[in-house]
């Protein structure tokens, strides 16, 4: 994903934070509800439970609001892949043993505490350098507040798949997502499907009211194109299996996909749509 900014940032990342307060109020309600019984149920993420994914949440939320980096030891395991799965396994061990009232308590008063400094000191420049990032991850405030919305409303999601209980897909951090992606599809055409200059590939997501249209372009780049009438191949998803796609929770075969137009290239853009950690 790219990082744009422009002059008129102020107006722009503020509906980030708005969004994100919206996502981490969603997401609260929804943890407190959820019955002891349903805690440790698994999620799309492996390794993760539903409360393993409030632990997760409560950590970077903490973190961004100044409370200080955990650190204890991991143990090896098949679903920790790499420095970013270490780091976020942290957060997640350091809060084995807390209830779910207390993990919900936790993301509440990061919120409010960083919230309180968002307000004192609204961000303006998305180029600039944020207060703090989650691992210390080399972030812009654009890509740090445009992303929080996102991944908060992605784990609602894991959690909701878990316990069956569906939901929230028309919330501000819902419609945030859903666009947020379709920013990436320039990438996973013209890089990671690399079709022939001139192929157009459009994806949509109606119950989203989304048509996301890209041209594959003779530098081997892929750019949107509004031109979405007639293209190579069209992708209709339901908005559940764009964003379990784009968040690489499952592979095509176990979502709902339409294709229509050459059906090979079809399948292999949604087996490359995955584009958040």
């Amino acid at each position: 994903m790219t990082d744009p900014t422009d002059s008129g940032d102020a107006p722009r990342l503020a509906g980030y934070v708005a969004t994100w307060r919206s996502a981490c109020a969603d997401f609260v309600a929804l943890a407190r509800e959820i019955p002891e019984e349903q805690w440790e149920l698994p999620t799309d993420l492996d390794g993760w439970s539903v409360i393993d994914n409030v632990a997760h949440t409560a950590h970077l939320e903490a973190v961004l609001a100044g409370a200080p980096e955990e650190t204890i030891e991991v143990p090896k395991s098949a679903h920790i892949k790499g420095g970013t799965g270490w780091y976020t396994e942290q957060g997640v061990l350091a809060r084995r043993g807390r209830t779910m009232a207390q993990l919900a308590d936790e993301i509440e008063q990061s919120v409010a505490l960083r919230g309180k400094a968002l307000d004192e000191n609204p961000p303006t420049d998305g180029a600039a350098a944020p207060p703090k990032t989650p691992g210390d991850i080399g972030w812009s405030t654009e890509i740090l507040l445009r992303n929080r919305p996102l991944d908060i409303w992605m784990h609602e999601q894991d959690i909701r798949r878990a316990i069956r209980k569906p939901g929230g897909l028309d919330s501000l951090a819902a419609q945030h997502t859903v666009r947020l992606l379709a920013t990436s599809l320039p990438l996973v055409v013209g890089k990671r499907v690399a079709p022939p200059a001139g192929t157009v590939v459009v994806v949509d997501v109606p119950e989203a009211g989304l048509t996301a249209g890209v041209i594959a372009g003779d530098d081997g780049r892929a750019k949107p194109t509004p031109d979405t009438a007639n293209p190579t191949v069209r992708i209709t998803l339901d908005a559940e299996s764009w964003i379990i796609l784009g968040g690489g929770r499952r592979t095509p075969d176990r979502v709902s996909a339409r294709i229509e137009g050459d059906q090979e290239l079809g399948r292999q853009v949604l087996n490359c749509l995955a584009v958040t950690p």
